[in-house]
Protein backbone atom coordinates (compact mmCIF):
# COMPACT_ATOMS: atom_id res chain seq x y z
CA UNK A 1 0.00 0.00 0.00
CA UNK A 2 1.19 3.42 -1.21
CA UNK A 3 0.22 5.97 1.67
CA UNK A 4 1.14 9.85 0.57
CA UNK A 5 3.06 11.59 3.25
CA UNK A 6 4.45 15.34 3.60
CA UNK A 7 7.70 16.54 4.94
CA UNK A 8 6.36 19.79 6.89
CA UNK A 9 10.06 19.92 7.66
CA UNK A 10 13.00 19.36 5.96
CA UNK A 11 14.77 17.91 9.41
CA UNK A 12 11.71 15.40 9.80
CA UNK A 13 12.89 11.42 8.91
CA UNK A 14 10.15 9.51 7.18
CA UNK A 15 8.48 6.60 9.18
CA UNK A 16 10.58 3.60 9.06
CA UNK A 17 9.90 0.05 9.53
CA UNK A 18 12.11 -1.87 11.91
CA UNK A 19 12.06 -5.09 10.43
CA UNK A 20 10.34 -7.01 7.50
CA UNK A 21 7.18 -8.07 9.58
CA UNK A 22 6.89 -4.74 11.61
CA UNK A 23 3.26 -3.75 12.18
CA UNK A 24 4.02 -0.25 12.98
CA UNK A 25 6.68 2.44 11.17
CA UNK A 26 8.74 4.20 14.00
CA UNK A 27 7.58 8.11 13.79
CA UNK A 28 10.58 10.67 14.84
CA UNK A 29 11.06 13.84 16.76
CA UNK A 30 11.71 16.77 14.34
CA UNK A 31 12.43 18.99 17.42
CA UNK A 32 14.91 21.65 17.26
CA UNK A 33 16.02 20.89 20.84
CA UNK A 34 15.78 18.32 23.15
CA UNK A 35 12.49 18.61 25.18
CA UNK A 36 12.54 17.06 29.21
CA UNK A 37 9.24 15.92 30.39
CA UNK A 38 8.81 15.57 33.66
CA UNK A 39 7.25 13.16 35.95
CA UNK A 40 3.69 12.86 35.44
CA UNK A 41 3.46 15.34 32.54
CA UNK A 42 2.41 15.20 28.99
CA UNK A 43 4.53 17.05 26.21
CA UNK A 44 3.59 17.35 22.79
CA UNK A 45 6.40 16.09 20.41
CA UNK A 46 6.19 17.06 16.75
CA UNK A 47 6.99 14.60 13.75
CA UNK A 48 6.89 17.08 10.90
CA UNK A 49 5.29 15.48 8.86
CA UNK A 50 1.61 15.20 7.14
CA UNK A 51 0.29 12.25 6.35
CA UNK A 52 -2.29 11.08 3.92
CA UNK A 53 -4.47 8.63 5.18
CA UNK A 54 -6.52 6.51 2.17
CA UNK A 55 -10.47 6.13 2.84
CA UNK A 56 -11.16 3.65 4.95
CA UNK A 57 -8.11 3.72 6.92
CA UNK A 58 -6.79 5.01 9.70
CA UNK A 59 -3.31 5.84 11.14
CA UNK A 60 -2.82 4.29 14.80
CA UNK A 61 -0.41 5.90 17.07
CA UNK A 62 1.09 3.41 19.55
CA UNK A 63 3.67 3.22 22.33
CA UNK A 64 7.21 2.14 21.09
CA UNK A 65 7.41 -1.00 23.55
CA UNK A 66 11.25 -0.51 24.09
CA UNK A 67 10.60 3.34 25.27
CA UNK A 68 7.47 2.75 27.43
CA UNK A 69 9.00 -0.42 29.42
CA UNK A 70 12.12 1.11 29.73
CA UNK A 71 11.81 4.57 30.29
CA UNK A 72 7.81 5.29 31.35
CA UNK A 73 7.36 7.11 27.89
CA UNK A 74 3.95 6.51 26.11
CA UNK A 75 1.18 8.73 24.46
CA UNK A 76 -1.16 10.21 26.45
CA UNK A 77 -4.29 9.11 24.99
CA UNK A 78 -2.87 5.60 24.75
CA UNK A 79 -4.00 5.15 20.65
CA UNK A 80 -3.43 8.66 18.88
CA UNK A 81 -5.72 7.93 15.79
CA UNK A 82 -5.38 9.81 12.18
CA UNK A 83 -8.47 10.31 10.32
CA UNK A 84 -8.59 10.05 6.69
CA UNK A 85 -9.54 13.67 6.14
CA UNK A 86 -6.92 14.96 8.99
CA UNK A 87 -3.77 17.00 6.64
CA UNK A 88 -2.06 18.82 9.74
CA UNK A 89 1.30 17.79 11.23
CA UNK A 90 1.48 14.20 12.85
CA UNK A 91 2.56 14.68 16.80
CA UNK A 92 2.75 12.44 19.61
CA UNK A 93 1.39 13.41 23.11
CA UNK A 94 4.39 11.83 25.36
CA UNK A 95 3.20 11.30 28.61
CA UNK A 96 5.76 10.81 31.49
CA UNK A 97 5.01 7.85 33.60
CA UNK A 98 8.27 7.13 35.46
CA UNK A 99 9.28 8.67 38.58
CA UNK A 100 12.69 10.37 36.34
CA UNK A 101 12.47 13.63 34.14
CA UNK A 102 12.98 11.92 30.74
CA UNK A 103 14.21 14.17 27.63
CA UNK A 104 13.49 13.41 24.17
CA UNK A 105 16.16 14.69 21.80
CA UNK A 106 15.87 15.18 17.99
CA UNK A 107 15.60 12.55 15.41
CA UNK A 108 14.42 9.92 18.75
CA UNK A 109 11.76 7.50 18.01
CA UNK A 110 9.25 8.25 19.73
CA UNK A 111 6.09 6.09 18.73
CA UNK A 112 4.56 3.54 16.24
CA UNK A 113 1.97 4.10 13.93
CA UNK A 114 0.19 1.61 12.16
CA UNK A 115 -2.19 2.03 9.18
CA UNK A 116 -4.74 -0.21 9.34
CA UNK A 117 -8.63 -0.76 8.01
CA UNK A 118 -11.97 -0.03 10.09
CA UNK A 119 -15.41 -0.38 9.98
CA UNK A 120 -17.66 2.45 10.14
CA UNK A 121 -20.79 1.52 12.48
CA UNK A 122 -24.10 2.58 11.43
CA UNK A 123 -25.85 2.76 15.32
CA UNK A 124 -29.86 1.75 15.43
CA UNK A 125 -31.47 2.55 18.97
CA UNK A 126 -33.56 -0.84 20.05
CA UNK A 127 -35.42 -1.46 23.08
CA UNK A 128 -33.52 -4.98 23.58
CA UNK A 129 -30.45 -5.99 22.80
CA UNK A 130 -30.13 -10.21 21.82
CA UNK A 131 -29.40 -12.20 25.19
CA UNK A 132 -25.60 -14.05 25.77
CA UNK A 133 -24.40 -15.85 28.69
CA UNK A 134 -22.21 -13.15 29.48
CA UNK A 135 -24.84 -10.78 29.42
CA UNK A 136 -24.05 -7.56 31.63
CA UNK A 137 -21.32 -9.04 33.37
CA UNK A 138 -18.96 -6.96 33.47
CA UNK A 139 -14.53 -6.54 34.09
CA UNK A 140 -13.82 -9.99 35.39
CA UNK A 141 -17.02 -11.89 35.01
CA UNK A 142 -15.89 -14.35 32.20
CA UNK A 143 -13.43 -15.77 34.92
CA UNK A 144 -10.70 -15.52 37.51
CA UNK A 145 -7.28 -15.97 35.54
Amino acid sequence: MKVNIKKLNENAVIPTYGSEYSAGADLYACIDSDITILPGETKLIKTGLAIEVPVGYGAFIYARSGLASKRGLAPANKVGVVDADYRGEVMVALHNHSNEEQTIGAGERIAQMVIAPFLKAEFDVVDELSDTARGAGGFGSTGTK
